[in-house]
């Protein structure tokens, strides 16, 4: 299932998917505009970013359960202002996402094997418009450790292997015949260079 007017930022940390949705905020039609992240601000995303602190330690099979919980929280819930995805994009507002279940399929899977998140997360709706951030994984991680702050995901081992299935899952989507439309982004080029062709692919929006 595809849902209209759904638009999901892919890519390992430090790949600039923030930084592109920072600048979506500025859009002259920004308020049409929903943008969101995940974990999400429910009570269950802010546990999920106790563990990826480091701060809570828990088996990574009950992790992917409770990135499973908090996503679907984060489409049909109304716990916190971001929740509710689905309503806002029935309700004709356009939401952008700061990952997605595309990033339980790559991270879980390579911290609890494949079968499991690809289970908790087959039923959840597909964005109309999928945009992967492809950089090399040291280039990502410079970025990362410029900022001062690091998670659990964010060492350079894990980095390659994340870069790897991320690649992966993504080749394994194109070949499917979903509806849903993939843009693969070299995010190792400018800001500008970039920001240009995810405004070129959004739809165009008159407040």
């Amino acid at each position: 299932m595809i849902l209209k007017n759904f638009f999901v930022f892919e890519g390992i940390d430090g790949a600039g998917t923030t930084t592109q949705i920072n600048l979506l905020r500025k859009r002259p039609d920004a308020d049409r505009f929903v943008f969101t992240a995940e974990p999400s601000l429910s009570p269950s995303g802010k546990f999920l970013r106790q563990i990826l602190s480091g701060e809570v330690s828990l088996d990574p099979r009950t992790t992917a359960f409770l990135f499973a919980a908090d996503r679907n929280e984060h489409l049909y819930g109304n716990s916190s202002d971001d929740c509710g995805i689905v309503h806002k994009c029935t309700d004709g507002k356009f939401v952008v996402s700061d990952r997605y279940l595309f990033s339980s399929l790559t991270y879980q899977s390579v911290t609890c094997g494949e079968e499991l998140p690809q289970k908790l997360n087959e039923d959840f709706p597909l964005p109309e418009i999928l945009f992967f951030f492809d950089i090399d994984p040291e280039i990502s991680l410079k970025r990362v450790l410029s900022r001062g702050e690091t998670e659990i995901y964010e060492k350079l081992d894990f980095q390659k292997a994340t870069a790897e299935r991320y690649r992966a899952v993504i080749d394994r989507y194109e070949k499917m015949n979903t509806g849903m439309k993939i843009i693969r982004l070299d995010a190792a080029r400018s800001v500008d260079e970039i920001a240009g062709e995810i405004a070129s692919a959004l739809p165009a929006v008159n407040s």
